[in-house]
């Protein structure tokens, strides 16, 4: 990624502004990792007018359950889930200041609407990789929910860790772009 963008987490507006669909970004610094059952417990604390357990200010979520390490490892696989499976909570998180999700697939319009309401960006990580996005882990820790085992949120620390930027704040979608390139009239 010889031309990627280097950010450093956490995210401020300023930083999502620039990004645009198609952009390479590397991102170093902290990564939470959540799924849909951290996810729904997250929001299920803000229906009940309760505090999370995380601050999401400026914060970049990767939707990942990570294996268990091997014996001199930080953290075992790594690769990223689907993130359709988190699009009835993301709006929520955004609205408590979330400014970066990472994941692999598309996201329903409604999610979209409300990155560029929030000044959020959606990033994608290779699927596949896995493997190979773990050697960017630096440390990784339980921060909540350590019950719920690989889909507890963690708090990564991460170096390089390679995306492509989906959805931009402004509204594009590289997928729906990068299709309608071959699209036939």
């Amino acid at each position: 990624m010889a031309d990627a963008i280097k950010l450093q987490t956490p995210l401020s507006d300023e930083d999502v502004e620039k990004l645009n669909a198609g952009d390479q970004v590397l991102l170093s610094g902290p990564l939470l990792t959540g799924r849909d059952a951290a996810h729904g417990r997250l929001c299920d604390l803000l229906d009940k007018g309760e505090k999370l357990p995380i601050d999401l200010t400026g914060q970049v979520m990767y939707f990942v359950g990570p294996s268990p390490a091997k014996p001199g490892k930080v953290i075992g696989s790594a690769g990223p889930t689907t993130s359709y499976r988190m699009d009835p909570y993301s709006p929520r998180l955004m609205e408590q200041g979330l400014k970066g999700m990472v994941g692999k697939g598309s996201r329903a319009q409604e999610v979209i609407d409300a990155m560029v309401k929030y000044k959020c960006v959606y990033l994608a990580a290779t699927g596949g990789a896995a493997a190979l996005l773990a050697k960017t882990v630096k440390e990784a820790e339980i921060i909540a929910y350590e019950d719920l085992g690989p889909e507890a949120i963690r708090k990564l620390m991460v170096e390089d860790f390679p995306v492509v930027v989906i959805n931009d704040c402004h509204g594009r979608d590289l997928y729906k772009e990068g299709r309608k390139q071959y699209e036939r009239s």
